[in-house]
């Protein structure tokens, strides 16, 4: 679930206005169905959470349901067990609501075993693409339902956690958040340094998404296993956006094995989309102060700043800078995708609005000169090579 953080008040013409539809070749819905599509963030359970619908058919709302991931060739969304920064404030309630989210996952798979089955291992990923099955891979978003117990991490081990991001968008129990300035732990606690190597030995991918820099770098120096950031993009193009990653970071990631999973919320992606929420807030509390906060002008003359100022989205194209980025400058073994679909709300790139639309990203990497091979190691084989470590290593510990 990423935070739609910080925006940017330069007017913009919509991206929308300024080129036509994207429409991927005949070449590109033949990749997306020929190989693997692994995408590490799809935020659909917290979505259903809080507005069910039935995702084994087509549905009016949401950036995911079974129709436009087949379309889109997705084979393995790895759904988020979200669990709000606040709960941590209440003992259990974390615990609580990821048995619970994970619960809605198992009922999905067990609804519609035609259409989806739930991954524990790459080897069932394998198997169930040869059925024709979508696998529901889970990762925990936020490490607080551990509670400071490692006997929950074997409980959701279990049940099919197979990655954590070790906080979200404030402090917890395990490490400092990239969005929280009170950084009290300066990177893990001790705690989270403990749980790091527990997550190594049984098997569970260490997810640095959300955290703070110099967690992250402590997290590099624990772990013995590659670590992923599951739905992050370049500090590149989002300058002082700390919940990105930096060229340092990424160099440091790529040296421990790890994969960076390109988010595509589009305040990841650009400064302006970035920046726009901001100084959107910034003005309408001016004109709150001038005016009244419940006066009439007041709301009409924030709608007007809104309208006169659409949100600046991103497009196919400057998603693709992210991925062009990281392979530059170490290489194509380490990017994937981590779109953070359902996660992001209306702040999706043009081209890429939801799950039927990976082939217009593949379109996008045809067109800038990547081959077949390449375009495998970026949809699934980078993210893979992860995986398998993961269990390698906790087979041998």
């Amino acid at each position: 679930m990423g935070l739609v953080g910080a925006l940017s008040l330069t007017t913009v013409a919509v991206a929308d206005e300024q080129k036509p539809p994207y429409q991927a070749s005949e070449r590109a819905h033949e990749l997306a169905q020929k190989h693997l599509i692994i995408d590490t963030h799809i935020d659909v359970p917290y979505r259903l959470k809080k507005d069910w619908e039935d995702v084994t058919v087509a549905t009016e709302r949401g950036d995911f349901d079974y129709p436009r991931a087949k379309a889109g060739g997705l084979n393995v969304p790895f759904m988020s067990i979200y669990i709000p920064a606040n709960l941590e404030q209440t003992p259990g309630a974390s615990y609580q609501l990821a048995h619970e989210l994970i619960d809605s996952m198992e009922a999905l798979a067990w609804r519609a075993p035609d259409k989806f089955a739930i991954a524990y291992s790459v080897d069932d990923v394998m198997t169930q693409y040869e059925k024709g099955l979508i696998s529901i891979a889970m990762g925990m978003e936020n490490g607080s339902p551990i509670e400071g117990d490692l006997d929950n991490l074997t409980t959701f081990y279990n049940r099919g956690i197979r990655y954590i991001t070790l906080a979200h968008s404030e402090s917890n129990h395990i490490a400092d958040s990239s969005y929280d300035i009170r950084k009290q732990w300066n990177g893990l606690s001790p705690f989270g340094k403990e749980l790091v190597t527990a997550m190594n030995n049984i098997g569970v991918m260490v997810d640095i998404s959300h955290v703070s820099d110099e967690a992250f770098w402590q997290a590099l120096e624990v772990t013995n296993v590659p670590v992923i950031a599951s739905h992050s993009s370049l500090r590149q193009y989002t300058p002082g956006f700390e919940r990105n990653m930096s060229d340092e970071m990424i160099k440091g990631l790529a040296e421990n094995g790890g994969v960076i999973m390109i988010n595509f919320g589009s305040s990841f992606v650009t400064q302006q989309a970035n920046r726009y929420n901001a100084m959107i807030a910034k003005q309408a509390e001016k004109i709150r102060e001038e005016l009244g906060a419940d006066s009439e002008e007041a709301k009409a003359r924030i709608a007007t700043l809104r309208a006169s100022n659409p949100y600046p989205y991103a497009t196919l194209e400057q998603v693709l800078n992210h991925i062009d980025h990281v392979v530059k400058l170490v290489g194509i073994d380490y990017v994937g995708i981590g779109s953070d679909y359902d996660g992001v709300g209306d702040s999706l790139p043009v081209g890429l609005k939801d799950v039927s639309t990976y082939p217009n990203l593949i379109q996008g990497l045809l067109d800038r000169g990547y081959n077949e091979a390449e375009i495998e190691k970026i949809l699934y084989q980078n993210l893979i090579r992860v995986w398998r470590a993961a269990e390698n290593y906790a087979a041998n510990h």
